[in-house]
């Protein structure tokens, strides 16, 4: 794909799982269009020096912006851009430096990229100045619960997607605990999207994600996985993301940069269960991976 032309060239047309095709009314992510009819993927781009698989590679605003660009010419119809590493015992970055980070790539992006930005954030701060910069969704792992966080969502006005994390990126894997995982989360979820009501948020502005590996033992990953179909129940559009987490290679004993088969296997396990977006580093090989799963299942 040539730059300036219209993304999702290779769109997924799933549609099966739980829903049984329900048609999802496209987000307004900033005046671009999300259409989540389909299985969609979110590219990953992190700007920071110390994410778990890639920390350092996008790390220069003119390698994000390539970066970001490869991954729409190879399928992803959002690209979501974090300043700060979440993985387990990550340090916290100021608001300042976080800022910096992010707002000269969004404000490029958002403005030549055929596709939404997402900002990858839990500060009200930066989810306001990037909202102002173009971006078009707040993909937030503290679900809008740090202070100032759900009134700033508000203002944006724009698209949330809410993330279950037990902790803080500091403390997630510190022996995480759950009655029932999946109960668990669920009525987390639920408490969510009506606080998120409660101020002015619609439901229809709402996107889901378990937290694959956020504050989740092994088993925890895999009851979420297998019963990721019970969060579809809460009516919402449902993300995940497995792309080369920690729990990939405690099954599979294998390095970070050797995740890559594990992490297609569990998202396309994932739509099958009804997910409507993947989210991931490796963007052209899960859409190959989706495409296989629509000649399967919806060619007749």
């Amino acid at each position: 794909m040539s730059r300036g032309a219209k993304s999702a060239d290779r769109p997924v047309s799933i549609d099966r799982g739980v829903h049984g095709g329900a048609a999802w009314p496209p987000l307004n992510c900033g005046g671009k269009l999300l259409d989540l009819s389909t299985p969609r993927v979110m590219g990953v781009l992190n700007i920071t020096p110390d994410s778990f698989s890639d920390g350092g590679d996008f790390f220069s605003r003119k390698a994000a912006i390539a970066r970001a660009w490869s991954m729409v010419e190879e399928g992803a119809a959002i690209v979501d851009v974090g300043g700060e590493s979440s993985r387990p015992g990550a340090a916290e970055v100021t608001v300042a430096e976080e800022l910096r980070r992010v707002l000269p790539v969004i404000e490029t992006l958002a403005r030549e990229l055929p596709v939404p930005v997402s900002l990858d954030s839990t500060k009200p701060e930066v989810m306001r100045a990037a909202a102002g910069a173009g971006a078009g969704l707040i993909n937030d792992i503290m679900a809008l619960q740090r202070p100032g966080a759900l009134a700033a969502a508000v203002e944006t006005g724009l698209p949330i997607c809410l993330v279950h994390m037990q902790g803080t990126p500091r403390t997630m894997q510190m022996n995480p605990r759950y009655d029932d995982a999946v109960e668990d989360i669920h009525r987390f979820f639920a408490a969510r999207i009506l606080a998120c009501e409660a101020a002015g948020i619609a439901p229809e502005q709402l996107i889901i994600d378990p937290g694959f590996g956020f504050g989740k033992r092994t088993q925890d990953n895999l009851r979420l996985l297998r019963a990721l179909d019970r969060f579809c129940d809460l009516g919402l559009p449902v993300l995940v993301g497995f792309s080369r987490k920690s729990f990939l290679g405690d099954l599979t004993k294998r390095a970070v940069s050797e995740r890559l088969a594990s992490g297609l296997v569990a998202g396309v396990i994932a739509v099958l269960k009804g997910a409507r977006i993947i989210r991931t580093h490796d963007v052209a090989a899960t859409v190959d991976a989706l495409q296989i799963v629509e000649q399967v299942h919806c060619q007749g």
